[in-house]
C-alpha cells in the first residue's frame, strides 16, 4: 500500500485554510442580513409606534362601577322602552361631551351659563358629574331592563354579544315610557354623578338615530331609601330628521 509523501501537518493546515475560507464566505453572506435585522430592531426601540399599535393595560378604559347600572336601567325603562321595543343598542364607552356640538369635556362654566334645573343642582353633584366626564369608561353587560341589548363600538355592532337582562322584581309594565319615541337609536350615556349624600344623581343620555334625528337629555334622580326615581329632565339638544 502506498502512502502520501505530504506530511500530516501540511494536510491539517490545508484543511484549516479551507474551513476558514468557508466560514468567511458564510459570514460575508449573513452579515448584511444580521445588520439589517439589528438596524430594524434599533429603529423599533427608538419609535415604538412604527411597530404598529400596541394596546397597553393602562390605556384601556376602566369599567363603570356596578352600582351605576341601576340608574341606567331606570332611565332606559322610563324614557325609552315601549311594549314594542325588541332591541336596545348602547355605545360601549361613556361620553366625554354632552351632544354632537358639546364641548369636550364640559366644564362648570357650561352649567353656570345654562342654569340647568333652574340652577338648583348641588355644587358637589355637578363637580362629581364633571369629574367623571373627563375621560371615557367602559360599559359592560350589567344592564337589567328586560330587553335584549347590544353594544356599539366605533359605529359597529359588536359580535356576537347579545344580552337579555332580567326584569327587576319591582318593575311593572306601567313603568314603560308613555311618551317614548317609536324607534330607539343608539343610546349613549355619561357616568353617573352623585352628591356627597348619594341621594341625588345626574346622568346624560343621548339618542342618536340612523336618520339623523335624536336628542340629548340631562336626567336628575333622587333616592328614597333604596329606590331611585327620576324627578326632572332637561333637553340639551334636538336633531330633526333629514328630509
Amino acid at each position: 500500500m502506498q502512502t502520501s509523501d505530504v506530511p500530516s501537518g501540511e494536510i491539517g493546515s490545508g484543511l484549516t485554510i479551507v474551513l476558514l475560507q468557508a466560514i468567511l464566505t458564510c459570514m460575508r453572506m449573513t452579515l448584511p442580513l444580521a445588520h439589517l435585522l439589528l438596524t430594524s430592531f434599533v429603529l423599533v426601540l427608538a419609535d415604538p409606534a412604527g411597530a404598529g399599535p400596541v394596546e397597553r393595560a393602562e390605556d384601556r378604559p376602566e369599567p363603570v362601577p356596578p352600582e351605576e347600572y341601576t340608574l341606567y336601567d331606570q332611565v332606559i325603562q322610563t324614557k325609552f322602552l315601549t311594549s314594542r321595543t325588541s332591541l336596545v343598542m348602547i355605545e360601549r364607552l361613556t361620553v366625554t361631551r354632552l351632544g354632537p356640538e358639546g364641548k369636550d369635556p364640559p366644564d362648570r362654566a357650561y352649567f353656570d351659563e345654562n342654569r340647568f334645573f333652574e340652577g338648583r343642582l348641588e355644587p358637589d353633584l355637578v363637580a362629581d358629574f364633571l369629574l367623571k366626564t373627563r375621560r371615557p369608561f367602559r360599559l359592560e353587560a350589567k344592564f337589567h331592563f328586560g330587553v335584549p341589548y347590544r353594544f356599539v363600538s366605533d359605529g359597529e355592532l359588536e359580535e356576537p354579544e347579545v344580552s337579555l337582562g332580567p326584569i327587576p322584581a319591582e318593575f311593572s309594565p306601567t313603568d314603560l315610557a308613555q311618551d317614548a319615541p317609536p324607534t330607539i337609536g343608539i343610546l349613549e350615556f355619561s357616568r353617573v354623578g352623585f352628591n356627597r349624600r348619594e341621594d341625588q344623581a345626574l346622568i346624560y343620555v343621548g339618542d342618536n338615530r340612523p336618520d339623523g334625528s335624536g336628542a340629548g337629555l340631562l336626567v336628575l334622580l333622587h333616592r328614597r331609601g333604596r329606590v331611585w326615581t327620576i324627578v326632572n329632565t332637561e333637553v340639551l339638544w334636538v336633531a330633526r330628521r333629514e328630509e
